[in-house]
């Protein structure tokens, strides 16, 4: 693989927008009764102002003065869908991104000091069973052979994650066979009982027993979620495999691996076409009154901030990152390592250049970066959902005012306010794609 893709990009500011769009700016809350208003609202601009603006402050570029298709987020659902829309379907895509770059949260470059090719938004790491989804993203990269594993600090000890046989050896400093840590988990996960698990601790309880949930699951789920685990869902720990083999692999998938070239030039890649526009420091909010009606729109933000919160703030996690650059050559010897004890402010440390070992940095210094985990105000970056009982019914809220959007599909982690790696982005997209999007485009096509 090499560097030489070529994609086109133009940045705009929100201070260059906010004269053309400030009709953009004034929206009413929404209440249910106030749908009818929102929608005026929301078409109030003439749609040729948004490319007027675009080919006044961007002389020769080719602009797309009326686009089939404005996708709202450069991440892996939005990517997926431009690059769908615009190779298979031959439609006129914008990209709008209030960020400076493509790729979303999975966006890597290198570190400045190091050179070692650091993910901004955190540790992304490639992994699916999905035979389309593989082949679909090998298009556009190779992938390495780099398989992930994790480790975690507890009481001055190092145990491998997820909960092994391994694990479950060093904890009790003894050895086991596969049947006898069956039993040993099966007696002391027996005081959750039979019934169906009703919040994470439980579900915990009733997968690993007490002593190792304490040990390696309570203290770390409560900082990584700033939540008690007894009011998050159970479908939490369920992502967590427990394995009574000496398996310590992270992920049980058929397909992992790591961009050849990192994530920036994978996103290139997917799109790099000439019906492809983007638009970088772009904010939806500011432009959207601008845009065609009828034009399909795809929303990968937040739900509730598309509604202006009408029924209140979805509850998320976001990560605060401290990077520090550090003169030795390796500081962990592991790309992650998790600290499970509650009196460690910080959730895991990441250490970028083991994620690709196949590389040749140099050995001088190395770039260490502490993840703090807590909730997310307004002014802060969602990554996470949390999910409680009155999240879900927020979002139940939401997504019936969604069902009165038809030119709209909220879509990826944001837009459908629940956990998505990245592979599970990608198979939504293509999923979306062929169930909502060709449908729409051939419909038009036959009028």
């Amino acid at each position: 693989m090499t560097h030489s893709a070529r994609v086109r990009v133009s940045f705009v500011g929100r201070p260059l927008l906010k004269g053309a769009m400030r009709g953009a700016a004034s929206r009413k809350d929404l209440t249910a009764d106030g749908l009818r208003s929102f929608r005026a609202d929301s078409t109030r601009t003439p749609a040729a102002a948004l490319a007027a603006v675009w080919h006044r402050h961007h002389q020769g570029c080719v602009m797309l003065d009326a686009p089939d298709v404005v996708v709202v987020g450069a991440g892996f659902y939005g990517a997926t869908i431009a690059e769908r829309c615009a190779n298979r379907l031959g439609r006129r895509v914008a990209v709008l991104d209030r960020r400076r770059h493509i790729g979303g949260n999975a966006y890597s470059e290198p570190d400045p000091a190091t050179g070692i090719e650091v993910h901004r938004y955190g540790a992304h790491l490639f992994h699916t069973s999905s035979a389309a989804v593989w082949s679909y993203i090998n298009t556009f990269s190779g992938f390495t052979s780099y398989v992930h594993r994790v480790f975690t600090a507890h009481r001055g000890q190092i145990y491998p994650l997820p909960i092994n046989l391994a694990t479950i050896c060093q904890f009790y400093g003894r050895q086991f066979s596969p049947r006898e840590a069956r039993e040993l988990i099966r007696s002391q996960a027996a005081e959750a009982g039979e019934g169906t698990a009703g919040n994470l601790e439980e579900k915990a309880i009733s997968l690993i027993g007490r002593p190792l949930y304490e040990a390696f699951v309570r203290g770390y789920t409560a900082k990584q979620w700033q939540t008690d685990p007894r009011e998050l869902p159970e479908s939490i720990i369920s992502r967590l495999p427990v394995r009574y083999t000496f398996d310590s692999r992270y992920f049980s998938d058929a397909h992992e691996g790591l961009p050849v070239d990192g994530y920036a030039c994978l996103f290139q890649r997917m799109l790099k076409h000439p019906l492809i526009d983007i638009r970088l420091g772009i904010d939806f909010f500011d432009v959207r009154s601008s845009i065609r009606p009828g034009t399909l729109v795809v929303f990968t933000g937040p739900i509730d901030r598309y509604f202006n919160w009408c029924f209140g703030q979805l509850g998320w996690r976001t990560i605060d990152f401290e990077s520090e650059v550090l003169p030795i050559a390796d500081f962990q010897g592991t790309a992650v390592m998790n600290y499970a004890d509650q009196d460690v402010p910080f959730t895991r440390i990441l250490e970028f250049r083991h994620l690709h070992p196949e590389r040749n940095y140099q050995t001088e210094k190395t770039v260490i970066v502490r993840e703090y985990s807590r909730y997310a105000t307004l002014k802060d970056e969602p990554y996470y959902p949390i999910d409680t009982a009155r999240d879900k019914q927020m979002y139940l809220d939401y997504r019936r005012l969604a069902e009165h959007e038809p030119d709209v599909i909220f879509g990826g982690r944001l837009g459908t306010y629940r956990y998505l790696d990245m592979h599970q982005a990608i198979g939504a997209a293509l999923k979306t794609f062929e169930r909502d999007i060709v449908p729409r485009f051939s419909r038009l096509a036959a009028e």
